[in-house]
């Protein structure tokens, strides 16, 4: 295993079920899971950090056959939802939890291990204490996924709530990434300009929005925005999450406008086919020239 990394990726790989209108299939998700594929194949070096109960140990084995580094330490439990579609609308789903690997700590990332960049793809608040951030903050340039601080375990339930420390943390985040509904739930606006303006003055450097057409970055001084373009969304599980870490990916070499529209054509492929992105750089380049 490497010391150094382009991208160390921390979050639950997770054992799930998709429940599209009653018909439920199992499957392996989780935003360092998805991500990690997308980043990878974009030519970074990436490494998973994340918690497994040995029992389903099995499902980190994709990453490895990939080439992408791991580790994986022991947990009572894998983190696992059930991901229900109830219309036939992909980008309204409510999850269920079942069950929760145990969080993170800051001895969890080796002090030898450097990254430019460390991803903190967390799935709820605590699995990634928002206390690692400004330690982890002196390693590298930090990556959020908003869920991993705006969703919230509630009496076994998953609720979406505002970040109360936002204005805290959010100085020591370089990429910041949110769909459309956690953009409204932290800054109560639903205007993606003015919403990602506020975040930028809160701190990030770079906030990255997923909504169902397009991808949508700002800088602090300008907006840059790439459709997606899928042929159909049976990949639809996942989306965000290879967004971000392609784009990021990408970015170490390229500047934003280019990042934008490689991480769009990146991810529309993906959403045609079920599971992590398996296509390759001259296929994004191929759809990008579309």
């Amino acid at each position: 295993m490497r010391k150094n990394y382009d991208i160390v990726s921390i979050g639950h790989v997770t054992n799930d079920v998709k429940n599209i209108m009653g018909t439920k299939n199992f499957f392996t998700g989780g935003a360092a899971f998805f991500s990690s594929f997308a980043a990878q194949k974009s030519g970074a070096d990436v490494l998973v950090i994340t918690k497994t109960a040995e029992k389903d140990s099995r499902i980190l084995a994709p990453l490895r056959e990939a080439g992408i580094d791991v580790i994986s330490y022991p947990s009572q439990y894998t983190t696992s939802m059930e991901n229900a579609f109830l219309t036939a609308d992909m980008d309204k789903r409510s999850l269920n939890l079942i069950s929760v690997a145990d969080s993170f700590t800051l001895d969890d990332i080796p002090a030898d291990i450097n990254a430019t960049v460390f991803h903190l793809g967390g799935l709820f608040y605590g699995e990634i204490p928002e206390e690692l951030i400004i330690p982890l903050a002196s390693r590298g340039k930090l990556a959020l996924d908003l869920q991993s601080v705006l969703r919230c375990i509630e009496s076994g339930n998953i609720e979406v709530k505002d970040w109360a420390a936002k204005k805290t943390y959010l100085p020591y985040i370089y990429y910041l990434k949110a769909d459309i509904a956690e953009m409204k739930i932290i800054t109560n606006t639903d205007n993606k300009e003015k919403a990602t303006q506020m975040l930028f003055e809160w701190g990030a450097k770079e906030i990255v929005i997923t909504e169902q057409n397009e991808l949508f970055v700002f800088d602090g001084k300008n907006y840059f925005r790439a459709p997606f373009t899928p042929s159909n969304q049976s990949g639809r599980i996942g989306r965000g999450d290879t967004c971000f870490l392609s784009y990021i990916a990408h970015r170490l070499a390229h500047d934003i406008s280019d990042s934008i529209r490689y991480s769009a054509a990146l991810t529309s492929i993906k959403m045609e086919t079920e599971g992590p992105f398996s296509g390759n750089i001259n296929s994004v380049l191929e759809r990008m020239k579309r």
